[in-house]
């Protein structure tokens, strides 16, 4: 797992692997200024009470358990007296599933609203322990506007394969995380340092281990959804690179804009979701 620590960054000029002790990339010789995550303001983020490091990662957390939560609540009072441990189908549903006869209705949010949702309390602890750890890496690296894009369009890829593969309802952060593993199996691309090919397999075995627990017996994994969350991940970051030295340069503002329009289709998303649930 020393693989896993964050003595690593990579040179936004060449993009080779360097550590976080170095000032210039001993590569190209370039100046090095701070780690996308570290410059910004920590204070500015709920006076600094949410880790600055894992913002963005944080909220998804948050969101993740505020949603469970409700869910749990509202399986309980239909009378399902172990909704903590697992959730019934139909308040899954209420809340923006992955149902194929609602999206076949035009009920598109839900490919975003079912990346939310979890089904029992393993479920989201499991998804929870990894994001906490992977999307603290990813948002390191890409930052926190790539990090926001990459994860949504994972979700919606993984959820459009889903509702392609299987008319099951489905839910869970994993096509999201598996997002995050393709985005940074695609960073490792971009260098073939001895490091870069470590990370390389590294997030290779993960998605490896991932796929296989999906097809053990016993278990309702979604695995299209899995796949289809790694493509999209792999394709957005492949896309998006690592935040370039000027940090307000035209692309950088770019990914920004792109950053707060994922944000604002989410909000619509979950307002769907909210009058969905009112009709009831």
């Amino acid at each position: 797992m020393e693989l896993m620590s964050e003595t690593r960054r990579m040179c936004p000029n060449c993009r080779a692997f360097v550590t976080t002790r170095d000032r210039v990339c001993p590569y190209c010789e370039v100046k090095l200024g701070p780690r996308a995550v570290d410059r910004r303001d920590a204070t500015a983020l709920v006076g600094g009470f949410i880790p600055h490091a894992r913002f963005v990662t944080t909220v998804i957390l948050l969101i993740n358990f505020g949603l469970f939560a409700a869910t749990v609540l509202l399986s309980m009072r239909r009378g399902n007296a172990g909704a903590l441990m697992g959730l019934d189908g139909q308040t899954l549903a209420d809340f923006g599933a992955k149902w194929n006869t609602a999206l076949a209705a035009g009920q598109w949010w839900r490919l975003i609203t079912a990346g939310f949702l979890h089904g029992g309390l393993i479920h989201i602890l499991m998804n929870s322990w990894v994001l906490f750890d992977l999307g603290a890496m990813v948002e390191e690296v890409y930052g926190w506007a790539r990090l926001i894009v990459i994860y949504l369009a994972a979700t919606v890829a993984g959820f459009y394969a889903s509702a392609w593969w299987s008319p099951s309802i489905s839910v869970g952060a994993s096509a999201g995380l598996f997002g995050l593993i393709g985005a940074m199996i695609a960073l490792t691309l971009r260098s073939s340092s001895p490091v870069a090919m470590a990370y390389r397999g590294l997030y290779i075995r993960w998605a490896i281990y991932g796929l296989v627990i999906g097809v053990l017996p016993g278990l309702a994994i979604d695995n299209a959804a899995h796949l289809g969350g790694l493509a999209g991940g792999f394709a957005m970051g492949y896309l998006a690179g690592t935040p370039r030295l000027v940090e307000n340069s035209l692309p950088e503002r770019l990914w920004r804009a792109a950053a707060y329009m994922c944000v604002g289709i989410a909000a619509i998303a979950f307002l769907n979701m909210y009058l969905w649930l009112s009709r009831g």
